[in-house]
């Protein structure tokens, strides 16, 4: 017997909670059809108990269908549809059907029907109705008159129909052997359909809930294997050089806008491509994004609004994400506001710069010096330079989840805007540093965060210029006095800071509604970051998952892309929008009906 379904790239070997036969289920199907998404188009799992006639009776889980009529005659049958109709992106669909008892006549028919084909009928007696019947192995394409097509089936036989929605066939097999094409220029939107029509006829169901008989795999590779060969043949010609000029700069571009310096100086020199933006803007972007990917939201903010005077001002949909989000991580303990009450370094101690005010129509403000003591460690409504050791997850670009509303895009930040015109040489926001780092300490490396906390580090604001300070560095007796897993970190006083926050957030939130009108973005992201404090353990809460680490990044990409739009350049690279084009293109496809977009799917080749 062939399992069912090869691995994918989507298939995952999670499986959502419930007994573990659903989670099987679950598994094989999204195997067997990665390109279906199941929450927009639901796969076929078992029979309707709504779309059958009455004659016929479900059990086990609507798997089983046992007829309960009189069969006296044809206007006796009854039949039974699928739950759901079987979705195009499937390319290829397969069900199988056991005759677990052939009953008085053996009159049955398996195939599929539009919705609304008379149930009082077998299939394929009717427009839009197809079968192949057991007791005389004749095919019925909505007629009443079958022609020859299989042999007859019985007791113990396991017959499977296979639809084929890239080119609109249809075949039968019989106890894992083909029986040749049945159907040809099948509509789309067809149910699996069994019908049965005298005393004691048994049928059971297999939807993908146990591997199937016939080995569907091999015929899906051939496919898919003919999909990607059309792919492949497509016609470039004499425009290669053309093409290869403008995936040179796809890529470059990409890595430009994540920050991957040096590797985007390498490839330039290689591929004698031009870098549309400075070095130095380069690396200050790259900066902010490695502070909002550790939770030290409240410093990117400040570098931010030193580095790009104007640009939150311009952007208070953004600066009310960004503060949520830092209250956010104030709840985690990873933002600097509540960490500096349990630093106790001699560094930390030393000084830290204010940080900007809650207000969107606040400038950038320079950093002041604070000299405190041991014992009495103050924090302005700001962000204290502190230590760190360099933390471990890796940042993919622009990643599209987004589970929670914190981490949601208010409505004027577009992740997803085209803007396709050719990158203009940006206007340089900052003087060069007095010492420029390595290029390989620029580079943006696979980064951990421990429980979603980061390890404090040091980072300056110098000339205009972000400078790069012991980021490398631990500094253990600060990680002994913040212990994990505790409301900003265990301590009273980054508590009350927290809530004051939270005031001040409420504030900015009502003057934002006052200029802007209401805003149900801001509302939902302002709710679902308080809720958290309604719980003792927020980690483990309905509304914990905005404590996720993975959750900083759309903000971080946001972030990055309104520095980007502020200098004229794209602010999503074009590969990305490139692939997002794909992406929808194939989603269409499969909303039309077209099969092929199964094959031909993006993952495939970026792996």
């Amino acid at each position: 017997m062939a399992e069912a379904g090869a691995g994918s790239p989507h298939g995952g070997d999670a499986a959502p909670p419930g007994p573990p036969e659903e989670q099987e289920l679950s598994r094989r199907l999204r195997r067997l059809y990665p390109a279906v998404n199941q929450d927009e188009t639901p796969l076929p799992r078992s029979w309707s108990p709504k779309d059958k006639y009455n004659y016929i009776g479900l059990s086990q889980g609507n798997l089983r269908v046992h007829y309960k009529g009189h069969g006296k005659n044809h206007k006796d049958a009854a039949s039974v549809r699928a739950t759901h109709p079987i979705p195009a992106a499937c390319g290829i669909y397969y069900f199988e059907v056991k005759i677990v008892s052939k009953g008085r006549d053996g009159y049955m028919g398996i195939g599929l029907s539009a919705q609304g084909v008379n149930m009082n009928r077998l299939p394929g007696w009717d427009k839009h109705s197809y079968g192949y019947h057991g007791d005389d192995g004749h095919s019925f394409c909505s007629s009443g008159t079958g022609q020859p097509y299989g042999p007859t089936f019985t007791t113990g036989d396991v017959i499977g129909c296979c639809v084929n929605l890239i080119n609109n066939t249809c075949f039968y097999t019989k106890n894992g052997h083909s029986l040749g094409i049945a159907f040809t220029d099948l509509p789309s939107n067809l149910y699996p359909t069994v019908g049965l029509q005298t005393p004691g006829e048994i049928v059971d169901a297999n939807f993908g809930q146990q591997p199937f008989v016939f080995d569907i795999e091999d015929y899906m590779r051939e496919w898919r294997a003919k999909i990607q060969s059309t792919i492949k043949r497509f016609p470039i010609g004499d425009r290669l050089g053309e093409w290869q000029a403008m995936l040179q700069n796809m890529v470059s571009s990409y890595l430009v806008h994540h920050g991957y310096c040096s590797t985007a100086t390498a490839f330039a020199r290689v591929t004698d491509t031009t870098i549309q933006e400075e070095q130095t803007s380069i690396k200050n972007r790259q900066r902010i994004q490695k502070l909002v990917l550790a939770g030290r939201v409240g410093e990117a903010i400040e570098a931010t609004q030193q580095l790009y005077p104007g640009l939150l001002e311009h952007n208070p949909n953004l600066l009310f994400m960004l503060k949520c989000r830092q209250f956010v991580e104030m709840v985690n303990g990873t933002d600097s506001e509540v960490r500096c009450f349990s630093a106790r370094s001699p560094r930390s101690q030393d000084s830290y710069p204010g940080s900007p005010s809650l207000s969107p129509r606040h400038g950038s403000t320079n950093s002041h010096l604070h000299s405190t003591g041991a014992d009495s460690p103050t924090c302005s409504n700001g962000v204290m330079s502190t230590k760190s050791k360099q933390s471990h997850s890796k940042y993919p670009a622009l990643s599209s989840s987004s589970s929670s509303s914190s981490s949601s895009s208010p409505s004027s930040v577009n992740y997803s805007e085209s803007n396709s015109t050719d990158s203009t040489k940006s206007q340089q926001h900052s003087s060069t540093s007095n010492q420029e780092t390595s290029d390989s300490e620029m580079e943006m490396e696979a980064e951990h965060y421990p429980n979603g906390v980061l390890e404090n580090s040091s980072t300056r604001i110098m000339n205009g210029t972000y400078k790069h300070e012991e980021i490398l560095q631990t500094d253990e007796s600060s990680m002994d006095s913040c212990p994990q897993r505790q409301l900003c970190g265990g301590n009273h006083a980054a508590t009350e800071r927290m809530i004051q926050f939270g005031r001040e957030l409420q504030i900015l939130s009502e003057q934002l509604c006052r200029e802007y009108g209401k805003n149900t973005v801001h509302k939902k992201m302002l709710q679902d970051a308080f809720s958290l404090l309604a719980y003792s353990d927020p980690w483990n809460c309905p509304v914990g998952q905005q404590l996720d680490p993975i959750q900083r990044e759309p903000v971080c990409a946001a972030l990055n892309s309104a520095i980007l739009e502020s200098q004229n350049l794209p602010k999503q690279p074009p590969l990305m929008l490139a692939l997002g084009q794909a992406s929808e293109c194939l989603r269409l496809m499969a909303r039309v009906g077209l099969g092929s977009c199964s094959f031909a799917r993006v993952d495939d080749y970026l792996h």
